[in-house]
This record gives structure tokens, sequence and C-alpha cells, in this order.
């Protein structure tokens, strides 16, 4: 009885001592002039996104709409303090101008201690989990392989798998088949084709071949929604020090090793018989041998269309740093990342758009039309596919309502004084994260009147003016953004114009009128797809 009596008090002691560290982290916020929403105990505020109860934008623009006038408001993840800034003006600030206190993602695949140890993991490797002085060297290292003349030379890799597609519906068209598809599944084995050509240095037909062994692999790879994932990616949050040091990586080691294998075997073979191919594979052999150089040409200008992001002075720097093999593989995983499933969504949401609104789908046809009249007879160029005003309008317009970044994170490396030149004025301290809510920004009617519309006309050359720089980041803000805008970009428009010259995009029965999006997804995906019917025109 006594043994009983110990250990129910200890238990209590315990339970007492865990609600009052909770409680004492929860009073974060009372000491800043921020509203912050009310947490669960021990779950802070980001329990249903967690928890698969809610899908990300959903809950993200909850957080966003519980404080309208607010510039920034607080909320937790789990117990830890995060900022989300609702002011376009303070996110330029917090992600440019004082870019030297925000450079780095949150902690998730590393202790967040040591900059120079990454962990062996691919992502973990990724230029998009690297930090601090380490991040800055790659982001140098692969810079120059992003500039405009560097992209130019993938578009036949991007432009060949483009026909193939269309080649594929065509002769299922003529065969009689309904084409009644769900385009996430068309776009995701079209963007697997350009990752494998442009990234891999393979080639494969995911269309026709349906189980190749790179699209499988790719699938498996990139599953985020099963239960064993779920509890590792939690684990990693809550234990990153522990798991890192057990080696636990929510990615699947026998398939990065398969991918690993696939591009050192690649290297091999082009080293031993003399093979040259522009993609990023040579890139990548180029930065070996130290002569891939960055060449201050175009990047200024926005030669791929409005959404380019600019490179920073941080990828135009030189250093000397030698990288491991499995550095530079890391890379490519995470091309492949986001070509399999960030590019290939907003393709699927901007195919939904234009059958939504066939106007604008009717336009941009005769656009395509029209310049491919102007071609006489040769296959679309890459300066030709640039050249096209109303086709930069639609995807600009397709990238602000559903952007590929949900929201951004940015983590405090030093104290930092918080000014709005308002009257707010107050300390983040290190180790603190900001998110920056890029879909909720992009759809606030003070900065986009009638937001859920889709119109193209917001980007027309009238109006472009009118936009809030702020306000609009497909693919990021400062030095940290995305540094294949180019490619993405090249690659949406491409399929586009060989899409929409030989098909019309038309609702069927399971076409949404509202998409429900997935609440096990990471990205942006449709819970039950985006099915539309393919409609041959004529000739066909």
């Amino acid at each position: 009885m006594e043994v009983d009596l110990v250990t129910a008090l200890a238990i209590e002691a315990i339970v007492l001592l865990a609600y009052y560290y909770a409680y004492r982290k929860y009073q974060y916020f009372l000491s800043k002039p921020v509203p912050c929403l009310k947490p669960t105990l021990f779950l802070g505020s980001t329990a249903p996104m967690l928890f698969r109860q809610r899908d990300m934008p959903s809950q993200i623009q909850i957080y966003y709409d519980t404080f309208p006038d607010a510039k920034l408001i607080g909320l937790y993840d789990r117990m830890n303090p995060i900022y989300l800034l609702r002011d376009p003006k303070m996110i330029k600030k917090l992600g440019v101008k004082d870019f030297n206190y925000f450079p780095d993602h949150a902690p998730f695949m590393t202790n967040g201690k040591d900059e120079e140890d990454s962990g062996k993991s691919l992502f973990g490797n990724s230029l998009f989990s690297l930090r601090g002085q380490k991040w800055r060297d790659m982001r140098a290292t692969l810079s120059p392989a992003f500039t405009g003349s560097k992209i130019r030379h993938m578009y036949e890799f991007v432009a060949k798998c483009g026909q193939s597609m269309v080649q594929f519906l065509k002769a299922e068209a003529v065969q009689g088949k309904e084409l009644e598809l769900d385009m996430k599944d068309v776009f995701s084995r079209f963007g697997n084709d350009v990752i494998a050509t442009v990234a891999f240095g393979i080639e494969v037909d995911s269309l026709r071949d349906r189980e190749n062994d790179f699209y499988v692999k790719g699938k498996q790879l990139l599953r985020f929604d099963s239960i064993l994932v779920l509890v590792k990616m939690i684990s990693i949050m809550m234990m990153p020090k522990l798991m890192e040091k057990l080696g636990v990586d929510f990615v699947d080691p026998k398939l990065t090793q398969y991918f690993k294998n696939m591009i050192t075997d690649n290297m091999k073979q082009r080293q031993a018989q003399g093979i040259i191919r522009n993609d990023m594979i040579h890139m990548l052999m180029e930065v070996k041998k130290g002569s891939l150089k960055y060449q201050d040409e175009e990047m200024s200008v926005k030669d791929a269309g409005f959404a380019t992001v600019e490179e920073s002075t941080v990828g135009k720097a030189s250093h000397t740093r030698v990288w491991k093999d499995n550095e530079l593989i890391a890379q490519c995983f995470l091309f492949f990342l986001a070509g399999f499933d960030s590019i290939s969504s907003a393709m699927c949401f901007l195919a939904y758009e234009l059958c939504l609104n066939p106007e604008v789908q009717q336009r941009l046809y005769e656009e395509i039309v029209e310049t491919d009249r102007s071609l006489n007879g040769k296959p679309l160029s890459n300066e030709a596919l640039q050249k096209m005003v109303y086709m930069d309008m639609v995807v600009s317009e397709g990238l602000r309502k559903w952007p590929p970044g949900i929201i951004m994170d940015r983590f405090c490396t030093k104290d930092y004084v918080y000014d709005d030149d308002q009257g707010t004025r107050f300390l983040i301290e290190k180790g603190r994260t900001v998110w920056f809510p890029a879909m909720a920004i992009h759809r606030d009617a003070k900065y986009y009147p009638n937001p859920d519309k889709f119109d193209p006309e917001r980007f027309s050359e009238e109006n472009r003016s009118k936009i809030n720089s702020g306000a609009y980041m497909p693919f990021g803000v400062g030095p940290r953004n995305c540094i294949g805008s180019r490619l993405a970009l090249m690659e949406v428009k491409s399929v586009l114009f060989c899409l929409l010259k030989d098909f019309r995009l038309e609702r069927t029965a399971r076409t949404e009128d509202t998409v429900k999006l997935s609440k096990s997804s990471l990205g942006l995906n449709a819970e039950n797809g985006i099915w539309l019917k393919l409609k041959p025109r004529s000739g066909l």
C-alpha cells in the first residue's frame, strides 16, 4: 500500500511538472505586443494539421483570419512559439533586407546547432535543409546551373517529354477512348519523366510504361501519408538530436540508395566514355571539377516570366568548398521532390482553373495557335515560348491562386529587434521561427480584389504595377527563394502549350466545383484528384 502511494505521488508530481512546464511555455507571447491564438495543452495551435484533421491551407487561413487587423500574430507549434507575419512589407524586410538574421529554415533534419553537420540523409544534405555557411556555399555552387542560358539548354528535354505525353493522349483518343483523366496522375507522370531526363540523365516513359522502376520507386520515396512516415516525422520534430544520432530518416534508406546508385553509375559511365549531356548530372560533374562558374548575365531580368525570382548576392558569391558525392547527389533528390509533386500540382490546379474558365482557356488557345503559325512549321522554341504574353499572365495567376509553397518559414539565428516603423517594436529572440503565409496573402482581398476569381488580367502589362511585390511570392522571398523557378516556369508553359494545342479541357461529372484539399498531403493536392475531360480538337 505504501509503495502504491509513493508511485501515485510520483506520477502526480510528474504530471504537475509537465503541466507547469507547458504552462510556462505558453506564457511566451504575453510579454510581446502580439495577439496570440489560444493553444491546446501540449499540442499548441497546430494539432489539426499534425493529426490530419484539416488540410494545411485551410488551417493556415484560420490563423490568418483570426486577427485581421494585426500585422503579425502568435501561435504555438506544439510548445514552440511561432510568429505568423501577415504584413507583406515586413515579410520583405525580414526575408530580404534583414536576411542575415533569418537565413535558415527551422531545424528539421538537423539539430540546428552545428551548421557543418547536416546528417547523412538525402533530405538533410539538400539545399532546402542546409544551414549557415554550408547553405551559402551550396547555393553559390548551384546558382550557375540555373541561369537563363543554362535552363535554355535543358528545354529540349522538357519539350520532348511534353510532346511524348500529347502523342500518347492523341493515340488514346484515336482509339475512341473517353479521355476522362485524373490530371494529378497525368502531370505526376510527366513531371517524373522530366526529372528523370533533366536531373538523373535517364529516359523513361511513365504514361506508356506505367510501372517503370523509376516512377514506382519515386512514388514510394514520396509517400508521406503513411502512419510509419508520420511517426518518423513527429519523432524527428520532437527529438531531432536523438533521431539524428540513431540515423532515423523519414525516407526509406533502400530507396535513397537506389537513387544514389543511379546517379553515381551515370557519372562513372559518362566520365569513362566522355559523354556530355546538358542536364543536372553534367552540372554536378562540372561542380566536382570546379569548372562551373557564375556569369552575371540576364539574371536580373524576368526572362522566364513575371513569377521568376532573382538570384541574390549569396548565389553570385565565390567559395572554395569541396563537395562530397553524397552532398551533390542530395540536390538531385530535392529536384525530384519539387518536380514530382510541387510542379505537377501547380500544373494540375492550373488545368482545373482553365477548365472552369473556358473564356480564359480559349484566349490562351488562340495565342498558342498564333505562336504556332509564326513558327512556320518549326518546333516550338524556348524563345518563342517566353514571348507568349497571355501564357505568362495565365501561369502567373495560377501561381497566385495556387502557390506551390503554402507557407515559408525562417529561423532567427541572432536576436532581432522587430520594428515596423509604426510603433510596434520588440525583440524576437535567437532560436524563434517566423512563418510567411504565402497562400493566405495571395488570397487576401486587400492585395487582390475578388481573390477567389481566376483572373489573368491582374498580370497584364497595365496592371502589373498595381501588384504589391511583397504580396506575390509563388517561389519564395529573398536569397532563400526557389533556385529552380526558371525551370519550373518553362516546364509548366511547355506542357500547357502542347496540351491545349490539341485538346480542350472540359468538365466531367467528377469535376468538383470547389476542390477538397487533401488533409494528409504536405503540399497542395486534391483529396479526390482533379478529374477533367480532354476533348480532342478537330483534325486528330
